[in-house]
C-alpha cells in the first residue's frame, strides 16, 4: 500500500476518534481531516468536489448538501410563524392536561413532524415546550424528553427527509421519497406504537397532580402562539407543494435537492424581508461537517479499503444476501450509536457500493447505478438506513437530535442521566432492530 494511502487511513481513523470522543467540535475535526487529505495528495481536489465515477469515488454529495440547505431555509422561515408552538399546545390540550397523555401525544406528534420536516428541527421545538408544560404541572420532564428523543429518531427513519442518513443513502442509491414511505414507514409506525405504548404503561401511575395544576395547562392560549398569520398561510402552501414535489420527484425526474431548493426559493420570494435571517439560521456547521466528511470518505475510497471490507463481509456471510443484510443492519446500529449516525452513514455508503460491484463484477463502474437496485443489493441499502436511524437512538451522541434534547434539558436545569436514558434507549433500539430484521425478511427474502 502506498504511503499516501496509509496516511489517508491514519487521518481518517484519528479524526473519527476525535469526532466520537467529542474532543473538538465535529465540524472543525471533519474540515481539518478533509484539508489534510487534500494536502498530502490522498485525493485530487477535482475528485473531492466533483467525484470520479470511473474510479468509484463520489466526492462531495451536493444533492445531500443542497437538500439540507433547502429544507433548513423552509423550516427557518416557518418557525417564525409560531406554527410549531400552536400545534404542540393544541395537541397538549387535546390530552386533557394529563401528564401521561401529554407525553404520548407529544411523542406521537414529534414522530410525525420528524418524518416530514426533520428530527433535529422538531426536537428544537418540542423539547423546550415539554419542559415548560411539565414544569407548570410540577412534574419531572425527563421521561417525556426521553420519549421525544426515541420518537424523533423513529419518525425520522420513516422518510427520505426525516433523518440525514436517509438523505445520504437516497442520493447515493437513487432511492425516491415514495421508496422510503413504502419500505421504512410501515416498520417505523410499528416501532413507534410499541415505544409509545411502553412509555404509557411505565408511567401511567407515575404522575400525580391536582386538578388545579392540570387546569393551568388547559389555559395555554394556542391562538396567541401564532406570530404572523399571513406568513403562516404562505408557508403552509410552500410546505404542501414541497412535500408533493418529494412524492412525485421520481416521476418528474428531479432530484430531491431540486425540489427542496425550489421550495426554499419560493419561500424566500414570498417572505423577502426574512432573507438574511433565514440564511443566517441555516445550520452551516452541519453543512460544513458533511462537506469535510464527504471529502475524507472519498479519500478513503481511493485507498481501496472499502473493497477489502466488502470482501470480508461477503466472506463472513458466505455471500448469503439475507445474512449480509442482517449483519449490516445490526453492525450499522452499533457503529452509528458510537460514531454518530450521520458520520457512520457517510462512511458506510462506499462499503455498500463496493459490495454491489463485488456481487455483480460483470457491471462496469460507470454503470454501477443500475446494480444498486439489484435484488440482492437493494436490501442492503434498507438495512443500512434502518440500522443507522434506529442505532441513533442508543446513545446520546448517536444522533444530533439526541444531543440537542440533552443540551436543552441541561440549560433548563433538568439533568438527563445517562443510566436512565440507556434503560430506555437500549431496549428500544434492540426491539426496533428485531422488528426491522423481520420486516426485511418479509419484504425481500420470504
Amino acid at each position: 500500500m502506498e504511503l499516501q494511502s496509509i496516511a489517508t487511513i491514519a487521518i481518517f481513523v484519528v479524526i473519527s476518534a476525535l469526532i466520537a470522543a467529542e474532543r473538538v467540535p465535529r465540524t472543525i475535526a471533519a474540515l481539518a481531516g478533509a484539508v489534510l487529505v487534500l494536502l498530502i495528495g490522498g485525493l485530487p481536489q477535482q475528485d473531492a468536489l466533483h467525484g470520479n465515477p470511473s474510479a468509484g469515488i463520489g466526492g462531495v454529495d451536493w444533492n445531500t448538501i443542497l437538500l439540507l440547505i433547502g429544507m433548513m431555509i423552509i423550516v427557518n422561515v416557518t418557525r417564525k410563524t409560531g406554527m410549531f408552538e400552536w400545534v404542540a399546545i393544541r395537541t397538549t390540550k387535546l390530552a386533557g392536561g394529563y401528564p401521561v397523555s401529554v407525553m404520548v401525544l407529544l411523542a406521537a406528534l414529534t414522530a410525525v413532524l420528524s418524518a416530514f420536516l426533520d428530527n433535529v428541527t422538531t426536537v428544537i421545538m418540542f423539547a423546550p415546550l415539554a419542559i415548560l408544560i411539565y414544569e407548570r404541572l410540577q412534574c419531572n420532564p425527563v421521561p417525556s424528553l426521553i420519549a421525544i428523543i426515541c420518537a424523533a429518531n423513529i419518525g425520522g427513519a420513516a422518510t427520505l427527509i426525516g433523518d440525514p442518513p436517509n438523505i445520504v443513502i437516497a442520493s447515493a442509491a437513487g432511492l425516491t421519497f415514495m421508496d422510503f414511505l413504502s419500505v421504512n414507514a410501515p416498520v417505523a409506525v410499528f416501532c413507534l406504537l410499541g415505544c409509545v405504548a411502553a412509555f404509557a404503561l411505565r408511567y401511567r401511575r407515575a404522575f400525580a397532580i391536582s386538578d388545579q395544576l392540570r387546569s393551568r395547562l388547559m389555559q395555554f392560549d394556542e391562538a396567541g402562539a401564532i406570530a404572523d398569520r399571513p406568513l403562516l398561510h404562505r408557508c403552509l402552501v410552500v410546505i404542501g407543494l414541497t412535500l408533493l414535489g418529494f412524492t412525485l420527484h421520481g416521476a418528474l425526474h428531479l432530484e430531491p435537492a431540486t425540489i427542496a431548493l425550489a421550495g426554499a426559493t419560493l419561500m424566500l420570494v414570498l417572505h423577502t424581508e426574512g432573507l438574511e435571517e433565514a440564511l443566517k439560521e441555516v445550520e452551516w456547521s452541519t453543512i460544513f461537517f458533511f462537506i469535510g466528511l464527504f471529502i475524507m470518505v472519498a479519500g478513503l475510497c481511493r485507498t481501496g479499503v472499502f473493497d477489502y471490507l466488502s470482501e470480508g463481509l461477503v466472506s463472513i456471510t458466505e455471500g448469503n444476501p439475507l445474512w449480509m443484510a442482517l449483519v449490516l443492519l445490526w453492525a450499522s446500529a452499533v457503529l452509528a450509536a458510537f460514531l454518530n449516525n450521520v458520520a457512520f452513514t457517510v462512511m458506510a455508503v462506499p462499503l455498500v457500493q463496493s459490495l454491489a460491484i463485488g456481487l455483480h463484477p460483470d457491471m462496469s463502474v460507470a454503470t454501477a447505478g443500475a446494480v444498486y437496485h439489484a435484488a440482492d443489493v437493494l436490501p442492503l441499502w434498507w438495512a443500512l438506513s434502518l440500522g443507522a436511524c434506529f442505532g441513533g437512538i442508543a446513545t446520546y451522541m448517536g444522533s444530533a437530535a439526541n444531543l440537542i434534547v440533552v443540551g436543552v434539558a441541561e440549560s433548563s436545569h433538568h439533568r438527563l442521566p445517562v443510566t436512565r436514558y440507556l434503560q430506555w434507549s437500549i431496549p428500544t433500539t434492540a426491539l426496533s432492530l428485531a422488528a426491522c430484521s423481520l420486516w426485511l425478511w418479509l419484504l425481500f427474502f420470504r
